[in-house]
């Protein structure tokens, strides 16, 4: 480890760090990009944590939302149709399969395959 690389970890945020572990892990996994890589309307492999989930109408459609974070980005996960699916909850691990669009400027797949991982330690 150089001394560079080794004084920015000791000047690192902890939110950066944890970023920085989750990019890792997250590349780590077989068929995974980064999903700051992901280009609209690309068929991709991502893999992070559950950020948040929220159960939200789209046009007059029930729709069970989640944010997955990779360390490198955010991308919205959207169900239509869905209350709730088990296991999809925060601080949770999964590798999720599908589609990127843009909704809003903001990366975004409809109906994801997801696989839930288990957590560090489990």
């Amino acid at each position: 480890m150089s001394l560079r690389s080794a004084l920015s970890h000791v000047l690192a945020s902890q939110e950066e760090i944890a970023a920085d572990e989750e990019r890792t892990d997250s590349l780590a996994q077989t068929g995974c990009i980064a999903a700051a890589a992901a280009g609209n309307r690309v068929q991709v492999a991502l893999s992070g944590v559950i950020r948040s989930v929220i159960l939200r109408p789209r046009q007059g459609v029930q729709a069970f939302e989640a944010e997955l974070f990779d360390g490198s980005a955010s991308v919205d996960l959207v169900w239509l149709g869905r209350r709730r699916i088990a296991g999809i909850e925060p601080g949770r691990r999964a590798r999720i399969e599908g589609l990127v669009c843009q909704i809003d400027g903001r990366p975004t797949i409809f109906n994801p395959r997801y696989e839930l991982r288990v957590r560090p330690g489990e």
